[in-house]
This record gives C-alpha cells, sequence and structure tokens, in this order.
C-alpha cells in the first residue's frame, strides 16, 4: 500500500483559517493524502477544535506578532523540532510571519517541499520596505512560491527578484455550495432593514481602510446620483477609516445613498449579493480579492480596479467593467453604463468565469499536482 503523503499547512495570526477547514474536509476523502495544520497564535486557537472535526492533527504554537523577532527565534526551534518529529513531505505556508520561521526551520530539517503561498504579497514593500529583504529570505529558503493573481506573480518576480523557476500562479478557490447558499430570508433581511425594495443597488464588502478605495466610491456616488436619485451603496465591513468614511458621506449630502452596514455573518453574504444590481470594488492593490471571486460566482455585475482575481478574470464590459486606480470619474461612468445594460447577461458571463477559474476543487488540484511532481522526483 502506498504511503501517504504527509502536507503540513501553518499560519499566524489566525485563530481560524476557512480554507485550512476546507482542505482538512476534502482531505477526508484521499486515503492517500494526510494533513496536519500548525498555528501560531497567542491565545489557544478555534483551528484545535476545527481540525477535531475533520479528525486532522493541529498543533498550537504561541506566537506573539508583536514581539516579532523574540517569537521568531523560538518558533524556529519549535517547529524544526515538529518537523523532525513529523517528517512530512511538505511545508506550506501562507503569510509572511509564518513563512519566515517555517521556511526556514523546513530547510534546517531537510524537508523536500517548502511551499509558499504569497497571500500578503506587496505589504512590506508598499508600507515597512525594511522588511522586503526577509520576503526575499524567504523566497530563497522556499522551493516553491505560489501566487495567488496574475498581479502577485509580477509582484514577487519582479520586486522580490524571486526564482523565475520557483514561481506558480494558483489562484485562490472558494467551495461553490458554501459560497452562494442564498437564502430568501436574509435577502428579505437587507431589503427590510434598509429600505432597498425599488432602489439600484450597489454593494462593497471589505474592511474600511484606506487601500479599499472607498473615498473613491463616495466621490462617485456624488455623480451617480445626479442621473439615478435612487442609487444605495451598501459598504458592508469595519475598520479604522469609518469616522473618516462618515465624515466624506456628510460632506457629500450622500446620508441618504450611502449606508455603512457593519459587520455582516458570514452566512449571510451570498444572499447579500443576491440582492446587489452591481458589486463594486475600487481597491488600490489586492494580491487576490476572495469577494471579487464570491461576487461573480454568485452572478453580480462587476466593476473593479485591475488588481487581483479582477484583473484575471474580468473581460472589460463582457462579464464586468474594468476602471482606473483611484479615477473617481470613471467609477461613476462605469455605474452608468451598466445600469444601461441588461445586468443579468453581465452578471451571467461573471459566474461562468468564477466557476472555471475559482472553485476550491481547481485550487484543491493544483495544489496536490505540484506537491506530487516533486515527492515523486
Amino acid at each position: 500500500m502506498e504511503e501517504s503523503k504527509k502536507i503540513i499547512f501553518v499560519m499566524a495570526n489566525n485563530s481560524s483559517v476557512p480554507y485550512f477547514n476546507w482542505f482538512a474536509e476534502e482531505s477526508s476523502k484521499h486515503a492517500d493524502i494526510k494533513f496536519t495544520f500548525v498555528c501560531l497564535y497567542p491565545e489557544k486557537p478555534q483551528m484545535l477544535e476545527d481540525m477535531k472535526r475533520f479528525e486532522c492533527e493541529c498543533y498550537w504554537i504561541k506566537f506573539d506578532s508583536k514581539n516579532k523577532k523574540r517569537s521568531f527565534i523560538k518558533t524556529v526551534f519549535l517547529l524544526f523540532n515538529l518537523f523532525r518529529k513529523l517528517k512530512p513531505d511538505v511545508v506550506h505556508s501562507h503569510l509572511f510571519d509564518d513563512s519566515l520561521p517555517s521556511m526556514l526551520a523546513a530547510r534546517l530539517a531537510n524537508i523536500k517541499v517548502r511551499a509558499i503561498t504569497k497571500a500578503d504579497t506587496g505589504f512590506h514593500y508598499n508600507y515597512t520596505p525594511q522588511w522586503v529583504k526577509f520576503d526575499k529570505f524567504n523566497n530563497w529558503n522556499a522551493t516553491h512560491i505560489i501566487a495567488i493573481s496574475e498581479e502577485s506573480k509580477d509582484f514577487i518576480l519582479e520586486k522580490e527578484n524571486a526564482d523565475p523557476k520557483k514561481v506558480k500562479l494558483i489562484h485562490h478557490g472558494i467551495p461553490i455550495d458554501k459560497f452562494t447558499n442564498q437564502k430568501d430570508k436574509y435577502k428579505n433581511y437587507f431589503l427590510d432593514k434598509y429600505n432597498l425594495k425599488g432602489k439600484k443597488i450597489i454593494g462593497t464588502v471589505s474592511r474600511l481602510i484606506e487601500w479599499k478605495g472607498y473615498r473613491y466610491i463616495i466621490k462617485a456616488a456624488s455623480e451617480v446620483v445626479k442621473d439615478y436619485p435612487n442609487a444605495i451603496f451598501l459598504f458592508v465591513g469595519i475598520g479604522n477609516q469609518e469616522n473618516e468614511l462618515k465624515q466624506l458621506i456628510e460632506e457629500n449630502n450622500l446620508q441618504e445613498n450611502i449606508i455603512l452596514t457593519g459587520w455582516v455573518d458570514r452566512k449571510m453574504i451570498p444572499s447579500f449579493y443576491g440582492i446587489l444590481d452591481i458589486y463594486l470594488h475600487a481597491a488600490i492593490s489586492e494580491p487576490f480579492g476572495f469577494v471579487i471571486a464570491e461576487a461573480m460566482m454568485n452572478g453580480c455585475a462587476i466593476i473593479s480596479t485591475p488588481t487581483g482575481a479582477a484583473k484575471d478574470s474580468i473581460v472589460h464590459q463582457k462579464n464586468g467593467i474594468l476602471v482606473p486606480y483611484k479615477n473617481s470619474v470613471k467609477i461613476a461612468e462605469a455605474i452608468n453604463l451598466m445600469f444601461k445594460n441588461e445586468l443579468s447577461k453581465v452578471g451571467e458571463e461573471a459566474r461562468k468565469t468564477a466557476l472555471q477559474m475559482f472553485t476550491f476543487q481547481k485550487m484543491w488540484d493544483e495544489h496536490i499536482s505540484t506537491y506530487e511532481s516533486e515527492i515523486k522526483h
């Protein structure tokens, strides 16, 4: 009987990771694949309980991201000992804080396949450039570097000078049934709570932070409502820009047209997509952007900046519209153009694209084939 392929996923600074659960659930269907999970977190993480449901081993290492230097050194030794004990075929990290200790520890432990999914591509380059040298160090320690969009891949090659032979594009994927489970009761909840019946509804789901581009949506909205006074913009999320955005909304007299919903339960999000005429994404930078894939899979007509998943999947004016970064005028023009077209056809094309590009099964297959091609060598 063939021995199981042993794969370790590592994640820092997250108590629970939905797509880890998806990998764990899928692995239970494959006798020849064994997944183990490691959580680097300051407190006992939810992941320990999550993995019990799937009968997957999960280890917790205390990790304090506020004291990185000390945590990194300690974590390297703990991970090294764990990898020597478990003898995995693959160690796979996903964010910088887990990649730095796990890639080094895996290299020291002679793990053959050391993969990084660059889920936070560009963060250091844009905000803390003194750490970019450590991104390059991670790339050196890794045997495989997984970019999650073409934009991310180009960045890794051009700004981090990664070895092109190591870099592979694998888009994130989502389980179709979990992310398209729309319910009438939740749709009616949104329609009734925010008085949306008969309105033209534009929605955005993301943190209320500067690089998500909300200020450009607000400026665009001030133009859109001149032609469509019944247009309602819903901002779903929380973040440190909330007060600033409220002030901008008041300055533009848009209190009747823009609603900040705050946090919305994850189970209600597919239904939220289901009430939208347009899904609008104005991010200035996005390594991938799960919300783009989710909205497309739910049949939304998409307007987005050319970033992450949107850039890779949207064919301009076929399954969505791409607009330039930081350009309120073009956002407003795109919304007006969408309202004049048959939005259902645009949404149908978006859904077809998402089902071809962004399913979890496709993501799983590409990860496993990457591991297997190396393990067999």
